[in-house]
């Protein structure tokens, strides 16, 4: 029987394109972005207060620092935030084409950055997965991505994940999904890909289609996909068998991340699918939404360079 829950909004954001949230492991708050509006957000949801930070530049996604601070990968690669939102670059990537912008991201365990980018009129294969280095050097990592999205790796660090949103091996992009690769934390290498989890398309959907986007792991080692233009964040075990479903009252859903105190909450990202008065619109498009899943996360990694 496949597990179905629903959210509580949290914050009315209206986000333009509400993405990467992270919980920060000291400072017990909700980092997250609006990519094309250059914004970084740390929502506190102890008192609602949401405080923004304009970094300039279109800003796929947070992470936090060890040394303090945050890191971002923003439209020219890897930089620095600090307390006020100065944005200092520390990692061109791709700087000298504005065709492409960097999008998802997060930390592994040794407190590598690993962000891919995406080209803005999203065509296949026009963006690729880089790995920052605290030493600030930058690594590709992975070639021919079309929309670089949610990635993760297992307790163990034997396993890491990664979705190309519009990975479908094939034009039609009808089977999109979630791939895994062997990982060596060591050296920060990844081999043997292969699908885990399928998330088949819709062109029926109200946006068109359906596709795979954030993701997280719980602490089971179960993964929980955000599926964009289906309104749901849908949980699969590690054999990639669907056991959840977490329904939401927009469509635009397009990341995940525990948090809470004992990280039993559910954080979920929405951008704004249809602009104000389309039939298709919901009221709440580009929210924050939280659930309480029953299983925990788990701390989020810092950078540390």
């Amino acid at each position: 029987m496949i597990a179905s829950l629903t959210t509580e909004l949290v914050l009315d954001a209206h986000a333009e394109l509400g993405e990467g949230p992270v919980w920060h492991p000291r400072e017990q708050v909700l980092y997250w972005v609006d990519i094309t509006r250059n914004q970084v957000h740390r929502l506190d949801p102890r008192s609602g207060e949401d405080t923004v930070m304009d970094v300039g530049q279109a800003v796929g996604a947070v992470v936090p620092r060890t040394a303090g601070g945050l890191a971002v990968a923003v439209q020219d690669g890897f930089g620095l935030v600090d307390g006020d939102g100065r944005l200092t670059m520390i990692a061109p990537v791709q700087a000298d084409d504005p065709s492409i912008r960097m999008n998802d991201g997060k930390c592994d365990s040794q407190g590598r950055f690993w962000a891919g980018t995406m080209a803005y009129d999203i065509r296949p294969g026009g963006g690729a997965l880089y790995r920052l280095n605290p030493d600030h050097s930058v690594h590709t990592m992975l070639t021919g991505v079309t929309i670089s999205n949610g990635l993760d790796w297992t307790d163990d660090d034997r396993t890491m994940y990664h979705i190309d949103s519009l990975d479908g091996h094939g034009t039609d992009h009808l089977s999109l999904g979630v791939d895994a690769f062997d990982f060596d934390a060591a050296t920060g290498s990844m081999a043997n890909r292969r699908r885990v989890a399928e998330v088949p398309n819709d062109l029926t959907a109200p946006t068109g289609f359906i596709a795979p986007d954030g993701m997280t792991l719980d602490s089971q080692g179960h993964l929980w996909v955000a599926v964009h233009g289906a309104g749901e964040v849908r949980r699969f075990d590690p054999a990639g068998t669907l056991v959840g479903v977490v329904e939401l009252p927009v469509l635009g859903v397009t990341s995940v991340a525990f948090g809470g105190d004992d990280l039993a909450d559910l954080y979920v990202t929405t951008n704004t699918t249809f602009p104000a008065g389309d039939a298709r619109a919901h009221p709440n498009e580009g929210g924050i939404f939280r659930c309480r899943p029953g299983v925990r996360g788990r701390p989020a990694n810092m950078f540390a360079g």
